[in-house]
């Protein structure tokens, strides 16, 4: 679904700026916020397509942001998170994929996976979201 609103949550502006300048590239809307409280504070919730997260983050981790957005979430599909992360954790991507995240993708990301994965994700929403015949 092109032009959807994808948000970036991660503490490395450097990360931030070249995944912004890639989905912008692939059409996209794109905000980007140096931590999940700046992401909570914000009033972009409702317009997020997608949500692509860092595990590791000041404050608010990857995985507590996750459980506060399904925590509070009304509508029957939660928002689809992509978690990416620097270290090979299998306990939190186990974790994370087991509370409904859709990818959990290592640092350095691959451009074209992680693209693909987010178009499946906004795919998908826009899906769960068409009317019904």
């Amino acid at each position: 679904m092109r032009g959807a609103l994808v948000c970036i949550v991660d503490d490395d502006e450097a990360v931030r700026r070249s995944l912004c300048a890639l989905f912008r590239s692939a059409g996209h809307s794109v905000e980007t916020f140096a931590s999940a409280v700046d992401f909570l504070a914000s009033n972009v919730l409702p317009r997020t397509g997608c949500l692509v997260v860092d595990v590791s983050m000041p404050e608010i981790t990857g995985p507590e942001l996750q459980a506060r957005l399904v925590a509070e979430c009304t509508s029957p599909l939660p928002l689809p998170i992509i978690f990416m992360s620097g270290r090979a954790d299998e306990s939190v991507r186990a974790r994370v994929l087991a509370a409904g995240a859709l990818a959990f993708l290592s640092k350095p990301l691959d451009d074209e996976v992680l693209l693909t994965t987010v178009e499946a994700a906004l795919d998908g929403r826009e899906r769960s979201v068409a009317p019904r015949a």
